[in-house]
């Protein structure tokens, strides 16, 4: 009977080892996961929005490749941002992360990457300090060094602006276009009359607006997110602030149409290149899947995260599933042709992009044409 037993254990034993076997082959093999940390609520939800739907179109694109994406919401903030870190690490043991998207939180996050040795991908951080992050953190948005020394480069040899004021949003992203405009437009000769910062979320902007008013400035730059600054257009209308307004990429969304209506004639901003109406067959592919899916056309944030997951895909095929292997995958990429042009990364990580002058021309954003 002993004997009788110990032959039905081993019976089960076999058994449950086969069912196991089994159940285990069963599985979705070799499911790639990766991170993404986005202002899904609050403040940028908009820009999370968009950027999480970019991620969703390149995942559509990208279905044979068995990649899952695992969204932690940062709320915009850099506390959010570790937070989500450390949840995406901790639990998934996440080699690679897509995001964060402001300056602020990138900048929270790097730190994390750099000492836990997995690699950050942010689609749309542009504070120069990212140049100085660490081996594991690169984007795909062009530093601000470039995107400020164009516009203030444009202001002064194509506007032939000498004395402008600036209203600046008091974040990372902010002070660091803040400062490079400053500098570039002081060394062409012109003056910057004075400077005002104002916290996020912040609705009431004429305090401000009267002091750079009676200073009379040529124009006012405006770095912060279209939130703000929609606010800000209309209210300067509302005090009858004539001036001419300059922004920037932040600027760059339809929804700073709705806040201030048409107070938005006229604004001149700067943002990294990328053309919804090319002809290249790609971006036209791009738009149509975008618009048909989402039901609106995809915006220059959409585009940036639909490129950093392709990119990001691909460097796991050349360089394995480690952060090291996609680390060193990332730094040999060469002129990868993406939505938003050929991507390449340097040294520190960064790419360099060209970057766009636009207007606000009848209620349309455009390229800048100095004929208009």
């Amino acid at each position: 009977m002993k004997k009788l037993w110990i032959g039905i254990g081993i019976i089960i034993v076999v058994t449950l080892a086969i069912v196991f076997f089994i159940n285990q082959t069963k599985k979705e093999p070799g499911v790639i996961k990766i991170g993404a940390i986005l202002p899904l609520t609050g403040d940028g939800a908009k820009y999370g929005e968009e950027a999480k739907n970019g991620i969703e179109l390149a995942l559509e694109y990208l279905k044979d490749s068995k990649i899952e994406v695992i969204y932690e919401d940062d709320q915009g903030k850099a506390n959010g941002a570790i937070n989500a870190f450390n949840k995406l690490v901790e639990s998934e043991n996440l080699p690679v992360i897509i995001g964060p998207m402001y300056s602020s939180t990138a900048l929270a996050v790097a730190p994390l990457g750099e000492k836990k040795k997995v690699v950050i991908f942010s689609p749309s951080a542009s504070s120069p300090e990212l140049t100085k992050a660490g081996d594991y953190f690169f984007r795909n948005w062009p530093s601000d060094l470039y995107e400020g020394s164009e516009m203030a480069s444009f202001a002064y040899n194509t506007l032939n602006l000498r004395a402008v004021a600036i209203l600046s949003v008091n974040l990372d992203y902010g002070v660091g276009l803040t400062k490079v405009f400053e500098k570039v437009f002081k060394s062409f000769g012109g003056r910057i009359l004075k400077t005002e910062y104002y916290n996020q979320g912040a609705t009431d902007f004429r305090t401000q607006m009267n002091k750079l008013r009676s200073l009379n400035p040529e124009a006012i730059y405006l770095p912060g997110y279209y939130t703000e600054i929609g606010l800000i257009l209309r209210q300067a209308k509302e005090i009858a602030l004539k001036t001419k307004f300059l922004s920037c990429v932040g600027f760059d969304n339809p929804k700073v149409l709705e806040i201030s209506g048409n107070a938005t004639e006229g604004v001149i901003f700067a943002r990294p290149y990328y053309d919804p109406e090319s002809k290249n067959p790609n971006v036209k592919s791009f738009v149509e899947r975008f618009t048909k899916r989402y039901g609106t056309a995809p915006g220059i944030y959409a585009a940036h995260a639909y490129d950093a997951l392709k990119i990001t895909a691909k460097a796991v095929e050349q360089g394995g599933y480690s952060a090291d292997g996609i680390k060193k995958a990332l730094y040999s990429i060469r002129d990868f042709p993406g939505i938003t042009g050929k991507t390449s990364f340097d040294q520190n990580g960064d790419v360099i992009k060209p970057i766009q002058i636009m207007e606000v021309s009848n209620g349309k954003f455009k390229q800048y044409s100095k004929s208009d």
